[in-house]
């Protein structure tokens, strides 16, 4: 039930926000053939001259397509990831000739390296010519699209940073051949790359004990920038569910350092650092946001607020001063800056100081703000000293 309830949400989400789709005949010159393709541009596409967009590449669209979108504008919404470009391609009839691979060495056979290069060298290329693209680029393929997809793999320079393997229909030496791939050049790129592989559990035992062998193999790759999920929702409570929960897990995991800071980030990546360290991982954190995504999207006040507790109260507080500043710079009409840099000049007994900042930030507050009181307290105390 929550499941479903989940998936209903999503697909509202997909049709209520204004969403743009392009439906576009695509020539191919590598497949002298014709593919229907779907261009989905998020809602702000059209209001945001400045902002650049992650590219997700959608294999068999006719099914996927729609709930990759509804998926993506859902964890938007809540701003748990950036609002995506996304591209189907209809595979309904030519999905076997596409995807397919020899049986006895596990290579694409002749078709499947033309649609290889048809991606690589064409539909690519077309959408980032044309549509405000970030480098950030997603492919996403169920069953037998989801082996295809992991030939991208083999590039010596990554197209994708992300790859989706939904219940996919492996080769039968896939994991020689990943090891072929020498995944390990990943390692010392200035990037940041994503595997995600869901099993199904209602596969057959032939099906899942290969999904389970190449899960356990990707996992042990160990490359610090190349991080590999591997779910086998063994919990998922039918056959028909697996696609949409491993769709929105992979979300969760490729899209987590967009998200705002989780207690879980909190507990292992910043309660132990000083304050000089917790406010560099606070920077690093939106930069690499912009970097990766195109998305500028400024610190949220909630992860500002999230290493507070840092600042004030390590070191004697000394790092209040910077911490005042750095927010004042990000939200010149908030009070919050004026208020650490009040503290900062209170602790030092620099009551004139003190009072201006607190002065400063109450006037910026609207007096019905309920906080608006609260904050007067401060010029009240130091009024008193």
């Amino acid at each position: 039930m929550r499941i479903l309830t989940l998936l209903l949400l999503v697909f509202s989400f997909s049709f209520s926000f204004g969403q743009k789709t392009i439906f576009k005949k695509y020539e191919s010159d590598e497949l002298k053939d014709i593919r229907d393709v779907s261009i989905y541009l998020p809602k702000s596409y059209e209001k945001d001259s400045i902002s650049n967009f992650p590219l997700a590449i959608v294999l068999d669209g006719h099914k996927l397509f729609d709930l990759y979108v509804g998926v993506s504008n859902y964890y938007s919404n809540q701003d748990n990831a950036p609002e995506q470009i996304v591209v189907g391609i209809d595979m309904e009839s030519t999905r076997n000739k596409d995807a397919g691979y020899d049986i006895t060495n596990s290579n694409l056979r002749t078709d499947a390296k033309r649609f290889y290069r048809f991606l690589r060298d064409e539909l690519i290329p077309f959408v980032e010519a044309n549509y405000k693209t970030s480098p950030f680029l997603t492919i996403v393929g169920e069953s037998l699209t989801a082996n295809f997809i992991t030939h991208f793999l083999k590039e010596g320079d990554p197209i994708f940073n992300a790859y989706i393997c939904l219940n996919p229909t492996l080769a039968p030496d896939v994991n020689a051949k990943m090891q072929g791939f020498n995944l390990e050049k990943m390692g010392p790129m200035d990037n940041t790359f994503y595997f995600y592989l869901s099993g199904n559990p209602y596969a057959k035992s032939e099906k899942l004990t290969k999904i389970q062998s190449y899960g356990k193999f990707m996992k042990s790759v160990g490359v610090e920038n190349f991080h590999v999920v591997f779910d086998e929702l063994k919990s998922s409570p039918s056959s028909s569910s697996v696609i949409g929960e491993g769709m929105s897990r992979a979300f969760a995991k490729i899209f987590e350092i967009y998200s705002g800071i989780t207690q879980d980030e909190y507990d292992k990546n910043i309660k132990e650092l000083d304050p000089p360290s917790a406010i560099a991982y606070l920077e690093k954190k939106y930069l690499d946001i912009e970097y990766l995504f195109g998305s500028n999207i400024g610190i949220r006040q909630r992860d500002v607020v999230a290493i507070e507790d840092i600042i004030i109260e390590k070191e004697n507080g000394d790092y209040l001063k910077d911490f005042g500043e750095m927010i004042l710079k990000l939200y010149p009409t908030s009070e919050m800056g004026n208020y650490y840099l009040g503290r900062y000049f209170e602790s030092g007994n620099d009551f004139k100081s003190a009072l201006e900042q607190y002065r400063l930030g109450y006037g910026k507050m609207d007096p019905a703000d309920p906080n608006a009181d609260l904050f007067y307290q401060n010029v009240e105390r130091v009024l008193g000293k």
